[in-house]
Protein backbone atom coordinates (compact mmCIF):
# COMPACT_ATOMS: atom_id res chain seq x y z
CA UNK A 1 0.00 0.00 0.00
CA UNK A 2 1.60 3.32 -1.04
CA UNK A 3 2.72 5.60 1.79
CA UNK A 4 0.94 8.97 2.03
CA UNK A 5 3.13 11.93 1.11
CA UNK A 6 0.89 14.49 2.84
CA UNK A 7 2.65 15.94 5.85
CA UNK A 8 0.58 16.39 8.96
CA UNK A 9 0.04 20.01 9.95
CA UNK A 10 2.60 21.41 12.37
CA UNK A 11 1.24 22.21 15.81
CA UNK A 12 0.94 25.82 16.83
CA UNK A 13 1.61 27.15 20.31
CA UNK A 14 -0.14 30.17 21.79
CA UNK A 15 0.44 32.28 24.90
CA UNK A 16 -2.52 32.22 27.27
CA UNK A 17 -1.74 35.74 28.48
CA UNK A 18 -1.35 37.81 25.31
CA UNK A 19 -2.18 35.49 22.39
CA UNK A 20 1.36 35.40 20.91
CA UNK A 21 1.84 32.41 18.57
CA UNK A 22 4.93 30.40 17.69
CA UNK A 23 5.73 27.21 15.80
CA UNK A 24 7.50 25.51 18.71
CA UNK A 25 7.07 25.33 22.45
CA UNK A 26 9.02 27.78 24.57
CA UNK A 27 9.00 28.26 28.30
CA UNK A 28 8.73 32.04 28.14
CA UNK A 29 6.46 34.11 25.92
CA UNK A 30 8.37 36.21 23.41
CA UNK A 31 5.80 39.02 23.56
CA UNK A 32 4.73 39.53 27.21
CA UNK A 33 7.67 37.62 28.77
CA UNK A 34 5.33 35.49 30.93
CA UNK A 35 6.68 32.13 32.11
CA UNK A 36 4.78 28.87 31.56
CA UNK A 37 1.95 30.47 29.58
CA UNK A 38 2.68 28.92 26.14
CA UNK A 39 0.64 25.83 25.28
CA UNK A 40 -0.37 23.94 22.14
CA UNK A 41 -3.25 25.66 20.34
CA UNK A 42 -4.13 23.04 17.72
CA UNK A 43 -3.68 22.99 13.96
CA UNK A 44 -3.33 26.21 11.96
CA UNK A 45 -6.33 27.52 10.10
CA UNK A 46 -6.80 26.90 6.38
CA UNK A 47 -6.48 29.85 4.02
CA UNK A 48 -9.93 31.08 2.98
CA UNK A 49 -10.94 31.15 -0.66
CA UNK A 50 -12.49 34.13 -2.44
CA UNK A 51 -16.23 34.60 -2.07
CA UNK A 52 -19.06 37.00 -2.70
CA UNK A 53 -18.74 40.59 -1.46
CA UNK A 54 -21.14 42.19 0.97
CA UNK A 55 -21.27 45.59 -0.76
CA UNK A 56 -19.59 46.77 -3.92
CA UNK A 57 -16.55 49.02 -3.67
CA UNK A 58 -17.31 52.65 -4.53
CA UNK A 59 -15.18 55.78 -4.83
CA UNK A 60 -14.51 57.25 -1.43
CA UNK A 61 -16.13 60.54 -2.43
CA UNK A 62 -19.47 58.76 -2.88
CA UNK A 63 -19.54 57.28 0.63
CA UNK A 64 -22.32 58.80 2.74
CA UNK A 65 -21.19 60.12 6.12
CA UNK A 66 -24.45 61.63 7.35
CA UNK A 67 -25.40 58.44 9.18
CA UNK A 68 -22.02 58.31 10.93
CA UNK A 69 -22.27 61.66 12.69
CA UNK A 70 -21.53 62.02 16.37
CA UNK A 71 -24.40 61.56 18.80
CA UNK A 72 -24.00 63.01 22.25
CA UNK A 73 -24.03 60.69 25.24
CA UNK A 74 -25.60 63.24 27.59
CA UNK A 75 -22.35 63.28 29.60
CA UNK A 76 -20.35 66.30 28.36
CA UNK A 77 -17.01 65.19 29.81
CA UNK A 78 -17.24 61.82 28.06
CA UNK A 79 -18.22 63.53 24.80
CA UNK A 80 -15.11 65.66 25.17
CA UNK A 81 -12.89 62.57 25.33
CA UNK A 82 -14.68 60.76 22.51
CA UNK A 83 -14.36 63.77 20.21
CA UNK A 84 -18.05 64.70 20.15
CA UNK A 85 -20.01 61.64 21.22
CA UNK A 86 -20.81 58.13 20.04
CA UNK A 87 -20.58 57.20 16.38
CA UNK A 88 -23.06 54.57 15.09
CA UNK A 89 -21.18 51.32 14.53
CA UNK A 90 -18.27 52.33 16.77
CA UNK A 91 -16.78 49.80 19.18
CA UNK A 92 -15.44 51.32 22.41
CA UNK A 93 -13.41 49.57 25.10
CA UNK A 94 -13.50 51.08 28.61
CA UNK A 95 -10.95 49.61 31.02
CA UNK A 96 -10.26 50.37 34.66
CA UNK A 97 -9.48 48.93 38.05
CA UNK A 98 -12.17 47.18 40.09
CA UNK A 99 -14.40 49.60 41.94
CA UNK A 100 -13.30 52.69 40.04
CA UNK A 101 -16.83 53.33 38.73
CA UNK A 102 -16.97 51.88 35.22
CA UNK A 103 -20.43 50.37 35.61
CA UNK A 104 -21.78 53.52 37.25
CA UNK A 105 -20.48 55.70 34.42
CA UNK A 106 -21.88 53.47 31.67
CA UNK A 107 -25.23 53.14 33.42
CA UNK A 108 -25.41 56.94 33.46
CA UNK A 109 -24.52 57.04 29.74
CA UNK A 110 -27.18 54.42 29.01
CA UNK A 111 -29.81 56.35 30.97
CA UNK A 112 -28.98 59.66 29.28
CA UNK A 113 -29.11 58.02 25.85
CA UNK A 114 -32.50 56.46 26.68
CA UNK A 115 -33.86 59.86 27.78
CA UNK A 116 -33.06 61.17 24.29
CA UNK A 117 -35.43 58.61 22.77
CA UNK A 118 -32.84 56.06 21.65
CA UNK A 119 -33.10 52.41 22.64
CA UNK A 120 -30.30 51.01 24.82
CA UNK A 121 -29.43 47.42 25.74
CA UNK A 122 -27.36 46.97 28.88
CA UNK A 123 -25.91 43.43 29.18
CA UNK A 124 -24.47 42.57 32.58
CA UNK A 125 -22.38 39.45 33.09
CA UNK A 126 -20.91 40.34 36.47
CA UNK A 127 -24.06 41.32 38.38
CA UNK A 128 -27.64 40.17 38.50
CA UNK A 129 -30.41 42.23 36.94
CA UNK A 130 -31.66 43.13 40.41
CA UNK A 131 -28.31 44.57 41.46
CA UNK A 132 -28.16 46.78 38.38
CA UNK A 133 -31.75 47.90 38.97
CA UNK A 134 -30.86 48.91 42.55
CA UNK A 135 -27.99 51.04 41.24
CA UNK A 136 -30.27 52.58 38.63
CA UNK A 137 -32.80 53.48 41.34
CA UNK A 138 -30.08 55.15 43.38
CA UNK A 139 -28.70 57.16 40.46
CA UNK A 140 -31.99 57.92 38.73
CA UNK A 141 -31.28 55.77 35.69
CA UNK A 142 -34.60 53.96 35.24
CA UNK A 143 -36.17 54.55 31.82
CA UNK A 144 -38.52 52.64 29.51
CA UNK A 145 -36.04 52.79 26.61
CA UNK A 146 -33.29 51.18 28.71
CA UNK A 147 -33.39 47.38 28.43
CA UNK A 148 -31.47 45.19 30.85
CA UNK A 149 -30.29 41.59 30.33
CA UNK A 150 -28.14 39.41 32.58
CA UNK A 151 -26.33 37.01 30.24
CA UNK A 152 -22.96 35.27 30.03
CA UNK A 153 -23.43 33.43 26.72
CA UNK A 154 -22.51 35.09 23.45
CA UNK A 155 -25.36 33.49 21.54
CA UNK A 156 -27.90 34.82 24.02
CA UNK A 157 -26.40 38.31 23.81
CA UNK A 158 -26.67 38.27 20.01
CA UNK A 159 -30.30 37.13 20.29
CA UNK A 160 -31.07 40.02 22.64
CA UNK A 161 -29.54 42.43 20.11
CA UNK A 162 -31.74 41.02 17.33
CA UNK A 163 -34.90 41.29 19.43
CA UNK A 164 -34.32 44.70 21.04
CA UNK A 165 -32.65 46.36 18.01
CA UNK A 166 -30.88 48.97 20.15
CA UNK A 167 -28.96 52.08 19.15
CA UNK A 168 -26.43 51.50 21.95
CA UNK A 169 -25.18 48.25 23.50
CA UNK A 170 -23.20 48.13 26.75
CA UNK A 171 -21.51 44.82 27.66
CA UNK A 172 -20.27 44.65 31.26
CA UNK A 173 -17.88 42.98 30.91
CA UNK A 174 -16.37 41.28 27.89
CA UNK A 175 -14.30 38.93 30.11
CA UNK A 176 -17.49 37.37 31.52
CA UNK A 177 -19.08 36.46 28.16
CA UNK A 178 -18.35 33.00 26.74
CA UNK A 179 -18.90 31.53 23.27
CA UNK A 180 -20.13 27.95 22.89
CA UNK A 181 -17.87 25.68 20.87
CA UNK A 182 -14.74 27.75 21.52
CA UNK A 183 -11.95 26.32 23.65
CA UNK A 184 -11.04 27.95 26.93
CA UNK A 185 -12.99 29.53 29.74
CA UNK A 186 -14.62 33.00 29.63
CA UNK A 187 -11.91 35.59 30.06
CA UNK A 188 -9.27 33.50 28.33
CA UNK A 189 -7.39 34.67 25.27
CA UNK A 190 -9.35 32.61 22.74
CA UNK A 191 -12.73 33.37 24.28
CA UNK A 192 -12.12 37.13 24.59
CA UNK A 193 -10.88 37.27 21.01
CA UNK A 194 -13.94 35.43 19.62
CA UNK A 195 -16.48 37.31 21.74
CA UNK A 196 -15.00 40.69 20.92
CA UNK A 197 -14.78 39.92 17.19
CA UNK A 198 -18.45 38.81 17.12
CA UNK A 199 -19.69 41.91 18.97
CA UNK A 200 -17.63 44.26 16.82
CA UNK A 201 -18.88 42.53 13.67
CA UNK A 202 -22.51 43.03 14.76
CA UNK A 203 -21.79 46.66 15.65
CA UNK A 204 -20.36 47.38 12.20
CA UNK A 205 -23.01 45.57 10.17
CA UNK A 206 -25.99 47.06 12.06
CA UNK A 207 -24.55 50.51 12.94
CA UNK A 208 -24.91 49.94 16.67
CA UNK A 209 -22.60 51.84 19.00
CA UNK A 210 -21.10 49.23 21.34
CA UNK A 211 -19.26 49.81 24.60
CA UNK A 212 -17.27 46.92 26.07
CA UNK A 213 -16.05 46.98 29.67
CA UNK A 214 -12.59 45.46 30.10
CA UNK A 215 -10.62 44.34 33.12
CA UNK A 216 -7.06 45.40 33.87
CA UNK A 217 -4.09 43.44 35.16
CA UNK A 218 -2.13 44.20 38.32
CA UNK A 219 0.31 46.21 36.19
CA UNK A 220 -2.48 48.46 34.90
CA UNK A 221 -2.66 47.00 31.37
CA UNK A 222 -5.85 45.77 29.73
CA UNK A 223 -6.41 42.08 30.44
CA UNK A 224 -6.70 39.71 27.52
CA UNK A 225 -5.02 39.55 24.13
CA UNK A 226 -3.51 42.63 22.60
CA UNK A 227 -5.67 42.09 19.54
CA UNK A 228 -8.64 43.28 21.61
CA UNK A 229 -7.31 46.84 21.48
CA UNK A 230 -6.82 46.54 17.72
CA UNK A 231 -10.36 45.33 17.10
CA UNK A 232 -12.11 48.30 18.73
CA UNK A 233 -12.20 51.88 17.50
CA UNK A 234 -11.71 53.63 20.84
CA UNK A 235 -9.79 52.58 23.96
CA UNK A 236 -10.54 54.50 27.15
CA UNK A 237 -8.87 54.19 30.54
CA UNK A 238 -10.89 55.03 33.65
CA UNK A 239 -8.52 56.19 36.39
CA UNK A 240 -8.91 57.28 39.97
CA UNK A 241 -7.68 56.89 43.52
CA UNK A 242 -9.92 54.85 45.82
CA UNK A 243 -9.35 57.39 48.59
CA UNK A 244 -10.65 60.21 46.40
CA UNK A 245 -13.94 60.84 44.61
CA UNK A 246 -12.16 62.32 41.60
CA UNK A 247 -12.10 60.17 38.45
CA UNK A 248 -10.57 60.72 35.02
CA UNK A 249 -11.30 59.14 31.63
CA UNK A 250 -8.33 59.19 29.30
CA UNK A 251 -8.35 58.21 25.61
CA UNK A 252 -5.51 55.86 24.61
CA UNK A 253 -6.80 55.18 21.09
CA UNK A 254 -9.47 57.07 19.17
CA UNK A 255 -10.22 56.69 15.48
CA UNK A 256 -12.79 59.49 15.57
CA UNK A 257 -11.06 62.20 17.61
CA UNK A 258 -7.98 63.29 19.56
CA UNK A 259 -6.16 61.05 22.04
CA UNK A 260 -4.91 63.86 24.26
CA UNK A 261 -8.21 64.73 25.94
CA UNK A 262 -9.31 63.80 29.46
CA UNK A 263 -12.70 63.88 31.13
CA UNK A 264 -13.12 64.64 34.84
CA UNK A 265 -15.85 63.14 37.04
CA UNK A 266 -16.95 63.13 40.65
CA UNK A 267 -18.06 59.72 41.95
CA UNK A 268 -20.49 59.95 44.86
CA UNK A 269 -23.26 58.01 46.54
CA UNK A 270 -25.85 59.40 44.10
CA UNK A 271 -23.90 58.39 41.01
CA UNK A 272 -21.26 60.03 38.88
CA UNK A 273 -21.32 63.64 37.71
CA UNK A 274 -19.13 65.54 35.27
CA UNK A 275 -16.68 68.09 36.67
CA UNK A 276 -16.13 70.88 34.17
CA UNK A 277 -13.70 72.80 36.43
CA UNK A 278 -11.74 70.36 38.62
CA UNK A 279 -9.13 72.87 39.81
CA UNK A 280 -10.96 73.48 43.08
CA UNK A 281 -10.40 69.84 44.02
CA UNK A 282 -6.61 70.23 43.87
CA UNK A 283 -6.04 73.75 45.26
CA UNK A 284 -6.72 74.60 48.91
CA UNK A 285 -5.07 77.98 49.45
CA UNK A 286 -5.91 80.37 46.64
CA UNK A 287 -5.67 83.61 48.60
CA UNK A 288 -3.80 82.74 51.80
CA UNK A 289 -0.10 82.57 52.59
CA UNK A 290 1.02 79.17 53.87
CA UNK A 291 4.62 78.06 54.18
CA UNK A 292 5.61 74.99 52.23
CA UNK A 293 3.02 75.36 49.47
CA UNK A 294 3.07 76.33 45.82
CA UNK A 295 0.61 75.98 42.94
CA UNK A 296 1.69 74.23 39.74
CA UNK A 297 -0.06 74.24 36.36
CA UNK A 298 -0.03 70.86 34.67
CA UNK A 299 -1.53 69.71 31.37
CA UNK A 300 -3.89 66.73 31.32
CA UNK A 301 -4.26 66.21 27.61
CA UNK A 302 -5.34 69.58 26.25
CA UNK A 303 -6.75 70.74 29.57
CA UNK A 304 -4.66 72.84 31.98
CA UNK A 305 -5.17 71.91 35.63
CA UNK A 306 -3.90 73.73 38.69
CA UNK A 307 -2.65 71.57 41.55
CA UNK A 308 -1.21 72.59 44.89
CA UNK A 309 2.10 71.08 46.00
CA UNK A 310 2.79 70.84 49.73
CA UNK A 311 6.13 70.16 51.43
CA UNK A 312 7.28 69.58 55.00
CA UNK A 313 10.93 69.65 56.06
CA UNK A 314 11.93 68.59 59.58
CA UNK A 315 15.29 67.68 61.24
CA UNK A 316 15.84 63.94 61.16
CA UNK A 317 17.43 61.82 63.91
CA UNK A 318 18.01 59.03 61.39
CA UNK A 319 21.28 58.34 59.66
CA UNK A 320 19.37 58.12 56.37
CA UNK A 321 16.59 60.75 56.39
CA UNK A 322 13.22 59.83 54.97
CA UNK A 323 12.00 60.96 51.58
CA UNK A 324 8.23 60.44 51.35
CA UNK A 325 6.08 61.49 48.40
CA UNK A 326 2.39 61.24 47.52
CA UNK A 327 1.17 62.13 44.04
CA UNK A 328 4.72 63.05 42.94
CA UNK A 329 7.53 61.11 41.32
CA UNK A 330 10.08 60.18 43.97
CA UNK A 331 13.00 60.26 41.53
CA UNK A 332 12.08 63.79 40.41
CA UNK A 333 11.93 64.91 44.05
CA UNK A 334 15.41 63.46 44.67
CA UNK A 335 16.74 65.36 41.65
CA UNK A 336 15.15 68.64 42.79
CA UNK A 337 16.67 68.19 46.27
CA UNK A 338 20.10 67.64 44.73
CA UNK A 339 19.76 70.79 42.60
CA UNK A 340 18.65 72.85 45.62
CA UNK A 341 21.67 71.71 47.60
CA UNK A 342 24.22 72.12 44.82
CA UNK A 343 23.04 75.34 43.18
CA UNK A 344 20.90 77.09 45.81
CA UNK A 345 22.76 76.37 49.03
CA UNK A 346 19.77 74.61 50.67
CA UNK A 347 21.23 71.72 52.68
CA UNK A 348 18.63 69.05 53.36
CA UNK A 349 20.84 65.97 53.76
CA UNK A 350 20.03 65.90 57.50
CA UNK A 351 16.28 66.51 57.20
CA UNK A 352 13.22 64.40 56.56
CA UNK A 353 11.37 65.61 53.47
CA UNK A 354 7.67 65.01 52.85
CA UNK A 355 6.06 66.17 49.59
CA UNK A 356 2.50 65.61 48.42
CA UNK A 357 -0.30 67.03 46.30
CA UNK A 358 -3.78 68.13 47.39
CA UNK A 359 -6.88 66.12 46.51
CA UNK A 360 -5.12 63.06 45.14
CA UNK A 361 -3.71 64.78 42.06
CA UNK A 362 -0.80 63.05 40.33
CA UNK A 363 1.91 65.27 38.90
CA UNK A 364 4.25 63.39 36.59
CA UNK A 365 4.97 66.23 34.20
CA UNK A 366 8.47 67.81 34.50
CA UNK A 367 6.84 71.25 34.28
CA UNK A 368 5.92 70.92 37.98
CA UNK A 369 9.60 70.83 39.05
CA UNK A 370 9.75 74.54 39.83
CA UNK A 371 6.62 74.43 41.99
CA UNK A 372 8.14 71.53 43.95
CA UNK A 373 11.38 73.49 44.43
CA UNK A 374 9.48 76.56 45.63
CA UNK A 375 7.45 74.48 48.11
CA UNK A 376 10.60 72.80 49.46
CA UNK A 377 12.46 76.10 49.85
CA UNK A 378 9.43 77.66 51.53
CA UNK A 379 9.14 74.74 53.96
CA UNK A 380 12.86 74.91 54.76
CA UNK A 381 12.86 78.61 55.67
CA UNK A 382 9.26 78.61 56.99
CA UNK A 383 8.58 81.54 54.66
CA UNK A 384 5.39 81.44 52.62
CA UNK A 385 5.54 82.50 48.97
CA UNK A 386 3.66 85.63 47.89
CA UNK A 387 -0.11 85.41 47.52
CA UNK A 388 -1.48 84.47 44.08
CA UNK A 389 1.71 83.01 42.61
CA UNK A 390 2.00 80.00 40.31
CA UNK A 391 5.29 78.46 39.23
CA UNK A 392 6.01 76.22 36.27
CA UNK A 393 9.20 75.03 34.65
CA UNK A 394 11.39 71.98 34.20
CA UNK A 395 14.60 72.04 36.24
CA UNK A 396 17.83 70.82 34.67
CA UNK A 397 20.73 69.27 36.56
CA UNK A 398 22.72 72.51 36.31
CA UNK A 399 19.87 74.47 37.88
CA UNK A 400 18.57 76.02 34.67
CA UNK A 401 14.87 76.27 33.86
CA UNK A 402 13.69 74.75 30.63
CA UNK A 403 10.65 75.86 28.67
CA UNK A 404 7.35 74.01 28.98
CA UNK A 405 4.76 73.30 26.32
CA UNK A 406 1.41 75.04 26.03
CA UNK A 407 2.52 77.98 28.16
CA UNK A 408 -0.23 80.37 26.89
CA UNK A 409 -2.96 77.91 27.87
CA UNK A 410 -1.46 77.46 31.32
CA UNK A 411 -1.21 81.21 31.89
CA UNK A 412 -4.77 81.78 30.70
CA UNK A 413 -6.12 79.17 33.13
CA UNK A 414 -4.15 80.61 36.06
CA UNK A 415 -5.36 84.12 35.23
CA UNK A 416 -8.97 82.92 34.97
CA UNK A 417 -8.76 81.52 38.50
CA UNK A 418 -7.51 84.79 39.96
CA UNK A 419 -3.75 84.32 40.20
CA UNK A 420 -1.78 87.55 39.78
CA UNK A 421 1.79 86.39 39.15
CA UNK A 422 3.48 83.53 37.32
CA UNK A 423 7.14 82.52 37.44
CA UNK A 424 8.11 80.81 34.19
CA UNK A 425 11.34 79.91 32.35
CA UNK A 426 12.88 82.52 30.08
CA UNK A 427 11.94 82.05 26.44
CA UNK A 428 15.37 83.05 25.13
CA UNK A 429 18.66 82.16 26.80
CA UNK A 430 21.07 84.91 25.78
CA UNK A 431 24.71 83.85 26.28
CA UNK A 432 25.87 87.37 27.15
CA UNK A 433 23.03 88.15 29.55
CA UNK A 434 23.80 88.22 33.28
CA UNK A 435 22.59 85.26 35.36
CA UNK A 436 20.29 87.56 37.31
CA UNK A 437 18.58 88.70 34.11
CA UNK A 438 14.80 88.42 34.17
CA UNK A 439 11.93 89.82 32.15
CA UNK A 440 8.57 91.06 33.43
CA UNK A 441 5.54 91.29 31.18
CA UNK A 442 1.75 91.28 31.45
CA UNK A 443 -0.12 88.34 29.95
CA UNK A 444 -3.88 87.76 30.35
CA UNK A 445 -3.95 90.47 33.03
CA UNK A 446 -1.31 88.65 35.07
CA UNK A 447 2.29 89.55 35.77
CA UNK A 448 4.59 86.98 34.15
CA UNK A 449 8.21 86.91 35.30
CA UNK A 450 10.71 84.99 33.20
CA UNK A 451 13.80 83.69 35.00
CA UNK A 452 16.72 81.64 33.80
CA UNK A 453 17.38 79.31 36.74
CA UNK A 454 15.83 78.03 39.94
CA UNK A 455 17.99 80.24 42.18
CA UNK A 456 16.71 83.35 40.40
CA UNK A 457 13.16 82.15 41.02
CA UNK A 458 13.81 81.64 44.75
CA UNK A 459 15.47 85.06 45.04
CA UNK A 460 12.50 86.65 43.30
CA UNK A 461 10.09 85.06 45.79
CA UNK A 462 12.34 85.86 48.81
CA UNK A 463 12.70 82.17 49.66
CA UNK A 464 16.48 82.12 50.07
CA UNK A 465 19.07 84.35 51.73
CA UNK A 466 21.97 83.15 49.60
CA UNK A 467 22.98 85.40 46.74
CA UNK A 468 24.60 84.17 43.59
CA UNK A 469 27.91 85.84 44.49
CA UNK A 470 28.09 84.33 47.97
CA UNK A 471 27.12 80.93 46.66
CA UNK A 472 29.84 81.04 44.01
CA UNK A 473 32.43 82.02 46.63
CA UNK A 474 31.43 79.06 48.83
CA UNK A 475 31.57 76.70 45.86
CA UNK A 476 34.99 77.97 44.85
CA UNK A 477 36.26 77.53 48.39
Amino acid sequence: MPRSTTKPPRPQYRCAECGWETGKWVGRCGECQAWGSVAEAGTPTVRAASGPVTTAAVPIGQVQVSESAFRGTGVPELDRVLGGGLVPGAAILLAGEPGVGKSTLLLEVAAQTAREGRRVLYVTGEESAGQVRMRADRTGGVHDQLYLAAETDLGAVLTHIEQVRPDLVVVDSVQTIGAAGIEGVPGGVTQVKEVSAALVRVAKTRDIATVLVGHVTKDGGIAGPRVLEHLVDVVLHFEGDRNSRFRMVRAVKNRFGPVDEVGCFDLGADGITAVADPTGLFVEHLHGRVAGTCVAVTMEGRRPLLAEVQALVTPSPLERPRRTTSGLDGSRIAMVLAVLQQHCGIRLHGHDVFASTVGGARLSEPASDLAVAVALASATHLTPPPVGVVAMGEIGLSGELRRVRDLPQRLAEASRLGFKMAVVPAELHLPDAPRSHRTDRMVEGMRVVEVRDVLSALLLLNLTTRSKQSLSVVDDG
